[in-house]
């Protein structure tokens, strides 16, 4: 039996070294960020209706979308961020419900699905896995401090852009008391390792008979 667990996170949290963690040990990941990705691609669909909201801004001198730009936009304004998520949600749901099934066909003991809202989704009943029945969830945890530094240090984001992304989002704190496990990755990275690979062998760890 396929177990399916969810990992979220917030910005800054390295929910995305947990997940290749998890992939490593064996753990098949859907990362609803790649989906994205792939369906937002230069002549898609997808990308056309993104333009059509928000207008060729958006773009950048490819043609492709820039997503520095979208985002600039969209955590400013929380109803143009409501839009953007009524446009993408539930196609990269759609995308990731057939790989899930597909997993399931082949007998994956371990599928993950990576989404960084997926606990504001669920809430709302409104984002792209708010459907999937989980058997845990998954949260990776940093204080907010570290969340800003990081942004700060890896996307060249100044204080207050990096602070009004972090804020946009349910604070991690809330995350993890709605979380069945949690991954303190505020530390080094052998500490979280340590502590990935005791949940996957958790996770793994065969059902006991009734």
């Amino acid at each position: 039996m396929t177990r399916v667990v969810g990992l979220t996170g917030g910005i800054g949290s390295g929910k995305s070294t947990v997940a290749a963690l998890l992939r490593s040990l064996g753990a098949e990941v859907i990362d609803a960020d790649a989906i994205v990705r792939e369906l937002q691609a230069p002549g898609s669909p997808l990308l056309a209706e993104i333009v059509a909201e928000f207008k060729s801004s958006i773009l950048d001198a490819s043609g492709g979308l820039d997503r520095e730009a979208l985002g600039r936009l969209v955590f400013a304004d929380a109803a143009k961020r409501a839009r953007l998520d009524a446009i993408v949600h539930p196609k990269v749901g759609a995308e990731m419900a057939r790989r899930l099934d597909e997993a399931r066909r082949r007998g994956v003991p371990l599928v993950v699905l990576d989404v960084p809202l997926l606990l504001e989704g669920r809430r709302t009943g409104r984002g792209s896995a708010a459907q999937f029945p989980f058997d845990a969830i998954v949260v990776v945890h940093v204080p907010e401090s570290v969340q800003l530094e990081r942004q700060m240090r890896r996307d060249g984001r100044d204080r207050e852009e990096a602070l009004r992304r972090i804020r946009s989002q349910m604070p991690l704190d809330e995350k993890r008391a709605l979380a069945d496990h949690v991954i303190d990755n505020s530390g080094s990275l052998e500490k979280t390792e340590h502590e990935v690979r005791a949940l996957y062998e958790l996770l793994t760890r065969p059902a006991r008979s009734a």
